[in-house]
């Protein structure tokens, strides 16, 4: 296997006006369960359905209605922690977190505060590129739990009344809880995507963070240089600062500006002699600024008690193992077998692993082939058309089998890299088979030596003052080179051109 071990990046520093502040940050993200049913209803979690078209009578809260654990969304959530590398808890439990709120017709939420399903773990965090790149952070998982959505609120649809939709009732969150082990913006945004692919290898979690069933809660607090250090000794969070919660980020972009913005305000309260009050905030993207949603400091009314309708949940270390044994290969294993057995370099291979659909239809085209030229077609080639097309790889007009055709044509010396952009374009455009545009258009690539001689010294001839200058300056050859090329209708091997350009002009 590859060595997988890194520097860690550089620790994000901001000036302040009495010296220089860190960041410390924790992620709290919320993936949705990739199940067809809710938590405990068999109601369905299709998004974009009618508005209360997916509820069923106990997401409702309906007088009597008893919840029934979906076992799908218990089987996800240990896959899930088996692919961080957690502990999985063989007993856990569910709590009632009591708080009002229209779109949650229960008055309570159910999760897991106590007895969560999956323990500590830990995922690395590859930096891409930019100033970080070929750094990676381990940042550990504190805990995993199960815990149901709430319904939405709506409030543009009338200038005098909100709409709830319970559509989002009950469905199946994962709460992946992070240590505060993230120093920077950028590195939060790498984490929640390295979170989000690993759950789309294992399909537990689409990751879709537009439709909401990806967002993070994310807490970010500033401490002085040399603190840091201090709560790793220690363990002692009270050196890190008072932190505050920026609520349901749902981008990339925006999880990276809230905290550059959140972790400025938190310093320029503090050099101002204020004190941070720790709450919970959201990031208002259109002013680039947070505000305050509520106070921390009543969570206690919460009241968390064990839910009186649901058993504790025992689950079996077998039915554990047979989760694990049908795990598929992760991207960190991916992208250590496509450097190690295709010889790629690190940067293709994070491309080529970043998305499992793309890794798949590059294995298919690489198989028995040129690895190399293989991710070179697939990255350039495709990958660079289909964003201009704004298609996806399950949309590709071309197939991995027809690109791969391509590569060993060739591979083959049937036609050459030239050539091969008119083929994949032909191929793209209008549904043709490689092969049979090769034959039937005449791109076989010339690889007569005697044919390509002939027309190298009918270049040579027609132009003396050329020889002259290239017997000078060597440099020059490569003008001969392309007009054998031109006149050979771009079918010459350029191989053999150049060598037979080279003897000629000595």
């Amino acid at each position: 296997m590859l060595d997988l071990s890194y520097d860690s990046p550089k620790v994000k520093t901001i000036s302040g006006v009495t010296g220089d502040w860190e960041l410390v940050i924790g992620l709290e993200v919320h993936a949705q369960v990739a199940t067809k049913a809710k938590l405990f209803s068999g109601a369905s979690t299709e998004f974009g359905a009618e508005p209360n078209s997916n509820v069923a009578f106990v997401d409702a809260g309906m007088p009597g209605m008893l919840p029934v654990i979906n076992e799908e969304c218990v089987a996800f959530a240990v896959k899930t922690g088996l692919g961080l590398k957690a502990e999985i808890n063989l007993m856990s439990a569910f709590d009632r977190k009591n708080y009002f709120y229209p779109d949650l017709p229960q008055g309570y939420q159910i999760s897991q505060l106590y007895h969560p399903i999956v323990g500590t773990g830990e995922v690395l965090v590859e930096m891409g590129p930019g100033p970080f790149e070929g750094t990676a952070r381990n940042v550990r998982i504190e805990r995993i739990h199960l815990e149901q959505d709430a319904g939405k609120s709506i409030h543009d649809m009338d200038p005098t009344m909100s709409f709830v939709d319970l559509n989002r009732t009950g469905v199946a969150l994962m709460e992946i809880v992070s240590f505060p082990d993230i120093r920077g913006p950028e590195e939060a945004a790498a984490y929640v995507g390295k979170l989000r692919q690993i759950m789309r290898y294992l399909g537990t979690c689409d990751g879709n963070m537009q439709n909401g069933n990806l967002r993070a809660d994310v807490n970010v607090s500033v401490c002085r240089p040399g603190d840091y250090e201090k709560f790793q000794e220690t363990g002692d969070f009270g050196v890190l600062g008072t932190r505050c919660e920026i609520k349901n980020m749902n981008s990339m972009r925006f999880i990276q500006a809230a905290i550059d913005h959140e972790a400025r305000r938190q310093i320029a309260i503090i050099e101002d002699g204020g004190e941070i009050v720790q709450e919970t905030r959201l990031y208002d993207p259109d002013k680039d600024e947070t505000r305050s949603m509520r106070s921390k400091e009543e969570a206690h009314d919460y009241r968390y008690f064990p839910d009186p309708d649901l058993l504790p949940l025992e689950i079996e270390q077998a039915w554990v193992d047979d989760i694990a044994a049908s795990l598929p290969e992760l991207p960190d294993a991916k992208k250590a077998r496509f450097v190690s057995d295709f010889g790629l370099s690190d940067y293709d291979a994070s491309v080529l692993t970043a998305d499992v659909a793309n890794a798949a239809f590059f294995e298919a085209v690489a198989e028995g082939g040129d690895g190399k030229l293989a991710a070179n077609w697939v990255i350039n080639e495709l990958f660079g058309r289909l964003k201009k097309d704004d298609k996806d790889i399950t949309d590709s007009p071309i197939s991995a089998a027809r690109l791969a055709q391509i590569v060993a044509l060739i591979k083959s010396d049937k036609i050459s890299g030239k050539i091969a952009k008119d083929v994949f374009e032909i191929a793209y455009t209008q549904d043709r088979d490689p092969t049979e545009i090769v034959k039937t258009e005449g791109m076989e690539q010339v690889t007569d030596t005697g044919a390509i001689e002939a027309a190298v010294d009918e270049i040579i001839a027609a132009n003396p003052d050329q020889v002259a200058k290239a017997k000078e300056n060597p440099k020059l050859a490569g003008w001969f080179v392309g007009q054998v090329m031109k006149a050979t209708g771009g079918k010459a091997n350029p191989a053999a051109v150049n060598k037979l350009v080279s003897q000629k002009l000595k």
